[in-house]
């Protein structure tokens, strides 16, 4: 183990700490007991308690358990966009002994098929704005029952934010078998039966997908979820109850998930959400709750530094702007740094280890760098081919051994084999990402072993987006590339070669993708061409395509 970077290690900070041996649940039972009447979710300008969020988590577990049939180690789909219903319904899959399967909000019925067939959940609980994509699931699939929530329930102080339509929309709940309005299940005031779930029973499985295809579940227990949930603010410090986090960054995703909600609900701070991004809002939010920390992607900072209302806002109060997903350019970091005297810290993790393995200390932040491997971490850079461990300087493939690395990945042996091999008598994650160490122990990203698309801070894998390309009655062979955008980072692209005798346009191409798969997927470039570059075996060489695009 390579222990260069401890020579930056944050003051005061041991170099591994010990979580708690319990559900990650047991962080919001232990919150509210002891700061009951402290704000823990704050929803245009609409304030829940730590005791009012725990009660209804508690009647939403005992509908769970009581009238949907949930079982310890059952899987529950949670689908919806950040909100007060959120973080209800993910702690309170927990507190019913359950797995939460949270799902991008965008994602159409095709798309949603897949993820209850795979992971053989058989309750969802969704959003009322998005329902109408999982209703034609409930009872033709295993999906026996859906729990429909209506933001507004949660909306109802008076404000002068600007609330979206879809927040504002009163409830409006299809009457159909299995599906129940989330006011309805949480009025049936059902107890849930005692908390049995410990440190190694099954807690989350985001999903991620790859070079062969279908998006597959990443196993996390209790325990790999715990990690970050308690380290993230233990890093940066202080944890205590006074801290005021902006939630933007969407808590479907393992950085919002682990890094704000849980983070947040450990330390017993308040988490003031924003459903989507809203640069005034944002401002409006920061200042009016004197908001402490703020993790994003660099599109929202780039937006909100542009705003010509930006001298509106105090955010002078702003103690920690941290992210990752995409590195942040220099120069707004640098707008960042003289408007609020704040660094961007810049981290980098998976949704295979639940969020971060790399961050740049406090004291020592690097820029366009992930950081050093944070509490707990063993992190090596390895030749992907002779799997020996190069020395700085050197690219290689990132490898993590660590307490959050997930468990494997759902019903799939051979993938989990391939995904992890041994080094120094450790079982290191293979990460699929190519980069180097410096000679103060701070890792750099250079590319990627694996094939992906990085938009927004969106990982689009173009294997899937093939296969459901060729759904298409025009698509005879098609290629999915990235292609530059001078807002996202990159964008999705596709090379198609036209089936004959079936004529379609480029613009009739995307229109049929917006119906069929999650927005940021759906190629916002299409070039047809008369045949795809093979090699000798017949393999689409994609990687020749994606150097002659990124050679323009």
């Amino acid at each position: 183990m390579n222990t260069t970077h401890f020579s930056h290690w944050p003051a005061g900070l041991p170099h591994a700490i010990s979580t708690p041996d319990t559900s990650v649940y047991a962080n919001l039972d232990i919150s509210a007991r002891r700061y009951p009447h402290r704000p823990a979710i704050i929803f245009y300008d609409t304030v829940l308690s730590y005791a009012q969020a725990h009660a209804d988590v508690l009647a939403l577990a005992g509908y769970l358990q009581n009238v949907c049939g949930v079982r310890r180690g059952d899987r529950v789909l949670l689908n919806m966009q950040n909100s007060p219903q959120f973080i209800i319904a993910y702690y309170a899959i927990l507190r019913a002994d359950a797995m939460v399967v949270p799902v991008n909000p965008m994602l159409m019925t095709d798309e949603l098929r897949h993820y209850l067939d795979d992971s053989g959940a058989k309750v969802a609980i969704v959003s009322q704005e998005i329902f109408a994509r999982t209703a034609p699931l409930v009872g033709t699939t295993g999906l026996a029952h859906a729990i429909v929530a209506t933001y507004s329930d949660y909306a109802t102080a008076p404000t002068d934010l600007t609330m979206p339509d879809f927040v504002r929309a009163p409830r409006d709940v299809p009457a159909m078998p299995g599906v129940v309005a989330w006011q309805e299940a949480l009025g049936q005031k059902h107890a849930p039966r005692a908390h049995e779930a410990g440190p190694d029973d099954l807690a989350c499985m985001p999903y991620t997908s790859g070079t062969t295809g279908k998006p597959k579940g990443c196993v996390h227990t209790h325990r790999s979820v715990m990690i970050n949930a308690v380290a993230s603010p233990v890093w940066s410090g202080p944890v205590v109850p006074d801290n005021v986090t902006l939630a933007v960054l969407p808590f479907f995703h393992v950085t919002g998930m682990q890094s704000v909600m849980n983070a947040m609900i450990y330390c017993g701070g308040a988490i003031v959400v924003l459903p989507r991004w809203d640069r005034d809002a944002a401002g409006q939010l920061i200042t009016r709750y004197k908001v402490t920390t703020w993790t994003l992607i660099p599109t929202m900072m780039i937006d909100f530094l542009s705003n010509p209302r930006l001298p509106e806002y105090d955010i002078s109060g702003l103690r920690r702007v941290s992210g990752g997903g995409a590195a942040m350019p220099a120069a707004i970091a640098q707008k960042m740094l003289d408007l609020t005297g704040q660094t961007y810290m810049e981290g980098y993790g998976l949704s295979e280890t639940m969020a971060a393995t790399h961050i740049n200390p406090p004291q020592r932040m690097k820029q366009q760098c992930l950081g050093i491997p944070e509490l707990n971490v063993d992190s090596r850079i390895v030749d992907p081919v002779t799997f020996q461990e190069l020395p700085s300087g050197e690219v290689g493939e990132i490898w993590i051994h660590g307490p959050q690395v997930f468990q494997g990945y759902w019903n799939d042996p051979q993938k989990t084999a391939d995904a992890f091999a041994e080094l120094d008598g450790k079982r290191f994650f293979r990460s699929g990402d190519l980069g180097y160490m410096d000679a103060d122990g701070f890792f750099f990203f250079t590319d990627r072993l694996k094939r992906m698309i990085n938009a927004s801070g969106f990982k689009v894998w173009p294997a899937e987006v093939e296969s459901m390309m060729y759904q298409h009655p025009a698509v005879q062979e098609c290629c999915i590339i990235a292609a530059r955008d001078a807002y996202r980072g990159e964008t999705v692209k596709a090379v198609i070669v036209r089936r004959p005798g079936v004529d379609a346009s480029e613009a009739e191409i995307m229109q049929w993708a917006h119906e069929k798969m999650a927005a940021y997927k759906v190629p916002k470039q299409v070039e047809f061409v008369d045949a795809l570059p093979k090699s000798a075996t017949g393999k689409v060489m994609w990687r020749a395509l994606q150097e002659k695009e990124l050679s323009k």
